[in-house]
């Protein structure tokens, strides 16, 4: 008999965090291209699959996140502690990079009178910490670099990340969460529209939103059907072959979600027990994610133009900054909101 989703996924004790850890780091490598060279470079993958590095590691952040937070919501059940939680998880790390960003850029990195640089920098801080309407440059910061101002590109996600709890709250409250044929139709119905897309020009909001929200309910509806949803490294191997049949097709990307979704999922439950350890250390991946490209930025001022100079350079201190960010910041912003639990405040 084939194993299920819910004989494999259950507990902490899985690859997830390596997972999006390899992930971050894919988008680190990305970046370093535009970064390094300008607007106009090719970053890696964008010619054999007419998609980046770092649109295939995002795509997998939002299939792991669709999984588990229908999980989130399925387990607590309660609205206020689903969002709770969900910001405890997302805003700490966020005003981090933020604050440490506009206090580096205005004390050593600006060109920009005072008055000129913290009337921005309190704009910067404002629509960013909203995730609405992002402000990607700060006054006299990084004039001279080939990919522009722009702080911190990697931010515009979180917006989308934010739109899909909304979205897992709405179903949820709904009662459509536990109604395995609604998140079929729903994510069918995701992957329909995606498909639309790549023959009509939309707006470019709701082309990302239609992008990203597609592996989130790929994910999700794995969860919902955990119980029937077989755990096969024979199914992961096969969806790869429309895939890459239907490579630079319009219908590659629909394709393409379905079958890097169920990879992720597969490949972040896989019983490998001697990556387990990785777990030990934390989890970095989102700090590497919103402090990457600062950094990378930051190297960039220097003057160094390669793309792996920027790589080798940028990596370590990102990973310093994503460790002291994961054990000053975001764990301790997790265990109050567990204590609060713990006291009743909110239920766990």
């Amino acid at each position: 008999m084939p194993r299920h989703f819910s004989e494999i996924a259950r507990g902490r004790d899985n690859n997830l965090n390596l997972i999006r850890m390899i992930a971050a780091t894919a988008v680190l490598v990305s970046h370093s291209y535009p970064i390094s060279l300008g607007h106009a470079a090719t970053e890696p993958l964008q010619d054999k699959l007419g998609t980046s590095l770092g649109h295939v590691a995002v795509l997998i952040f939002f299939a792991i996140s669709g999984f588990l937070i229908a999980k989130s919501y399925d387990t607590r059940g309660d609205w206020r502690t689903f969002l709770l939680a969900r910001a405890a998880r997302l805003f700490p790390a966020l005003a981090f990079v933020l604050l440490l960003t506009v206090l580096v850029g205005g004390a050593f990195l600006t060109v920009s009178s005072a008055d000129e640089y913290w009337v921005g920098a309190g704009s910067y801080l404002l629509r960013n910490l909203s995730l609405a309407k992002l402000q990607y440059e700060l006054p006299g910061v990084f004039l001279g670099n080939p990919y522009g101002q722009a702080i911190n590109g990697s931010l515009w996600t979180l917006f989308y990340e934010v739109l899909c709890y909304l979205a897992v709250l709405i179903v949820g409250l709904a009662g459509l969460l536990s109604n395995r044929f609604a998140a079929l139709a729903l994510a069918l119905a995701n992957l329909v529209f995606l498909a639309v897309i790549q023959f009509v020009e939309i707006h470019d909001r709701i082309e990302a939103l239609t992008t990203l929200a597609a592996p989130f309910s790929i994910g999700a509806a794995i969860y919902v059907w955990r119980d029937k949803v077989a755990f096969s490294g024979y199914i992961a191997a096969l969806l790869w072959v429309p895939a890459l049949a239907l490579a630079n097709s319009n219908f590659f990307p629909v394709v393409f979600s379905a079958a890097l979704s169920y990879n992720a999922l597969y490949l972040g439950f896989a019983p490998f027990k001697k990556l387990l350890w990785y777990n030990r250390l934390g989890d970095f991946s989102y700090g590497t994610y919103v402090f990457a490209f600062p950094i990378q930025q930051l190297v960039a001022s220097w003057g160094i133009s390669s793309p792996h100079t920027n790589i080798v350079l940028a990596l370590p201190i990102v990973l310093v900054m994503a460790a002291l960010s994961w054990h000053f910041v975001e764990a301790p912003s997790l265990n109050f909101y567990r204590r609060l639990a713990k006291r009743g405040v909110v239920s766990s």
